[in-house]
């Protein structure tokens, strides 16, 4: 399985990343990406880059770098049970993808899994959104039997995070668990580096072994073609790719 299109990644722009977006751009062409999304944090966290940063993204960076692809997102923060974004939703008209996902922060943290489950089933409401990112962390754990129909209710892709994924046994199986229910529930989903340097941009081994230990079906994930992926952009945000 080959993926074509790393949708989700950070630059220097979130303060715990360390590379730029040419860096970032050049090892995608690198790693032989057709497709490269920038997703820094969203405003209000420590992490964060000011609000200009995605106002700007479409007007300071070409729409292709290095014979890549550049998709202009963000990687926003869920903060509440009713499925509340960080950014209003008249943010997300400047962006071409949305990857909405809960942290361990404080306004998120000591919840019981009722208070998760309903965080990402709200959040999968909103019709900006694009990505449930990593709805794998146990501290921060919804009811997979009532979370994943809805994301496909909701036509809102799963995604499975290298970057997660490697952290530790205990989110390694809460995965594999997700990927055996998306598989049974045929559900898709895309595979993402969140790359947080450079280097790691179009790695995704864990995920992909994950993916053929289980049989997943390719035609299930979406970013292994640019097409499907730029296809949903065009379809859901209006936005045009040559």
């Amino acid at each position: 399985m080959i993926i074509q299109a790393d949708m989700h990644t950070h630059t220097v722009a979130s303060t715990h990343a360390f590379s730029t977006v040419m860096e970032m751009a050049k090892s995608a062409s690198d790693a032989g990406l057709s497709a490269l999304a920038f997703t820094d944090h969203s405003t209000g966290g420590e992490d964060a880059p000011h609000i200009w940063h995605f106002h700007n993204l479409p007007k300071a960076v070409p729409r292709k770098l290095f014979g890549v692809n550049m998709v202009f997102g963000v990687e926003c923060d869920i903060i509440d049970d009713k499925g509340t974004l960080a950014l209003p939703n008249r943010e997300f008209e400047f962006l071409d993808w949305v990857v909405a996902s809960i942290h361990g922060t404080k306004l998120m943290s000591g919840h019981d899994r009722d208070y998760y489950t309903s965080a990402y089933v709200n959040a999968s409401k909103n019709p900006y959104v694009d990505v449930i990112g990593h709805p794998v962390y146990p501290h921060v754990f919804g009811d997979y039997d009532v979370i994943l129909p809805e994301f496909k209710k909701n036509d809102k892709l799963v995604e499975i995070n290298e970057s997660a994924i490697i952290r530790s046994d205990e989110i390694m199986e809460n995965c594999r668990d997700m990927i055996r229910r998306c598989k049974a529930l045929e559900i898709p989903v895309i595979v993402d580096s969140d790359a947080h340097f450079c280097l790691s941009v179009g790695k995704f081994d864990a995920a992909l072994k994950l993916l053929e230990e289980e049989k997943f079906p390719e035609e299930l994930v979406v970013n292994t073609s640019w097409e499907r992926i730029k296809e949903r952009i065009e379809k859901r945000k209006g936005k045009i790719f040559e």
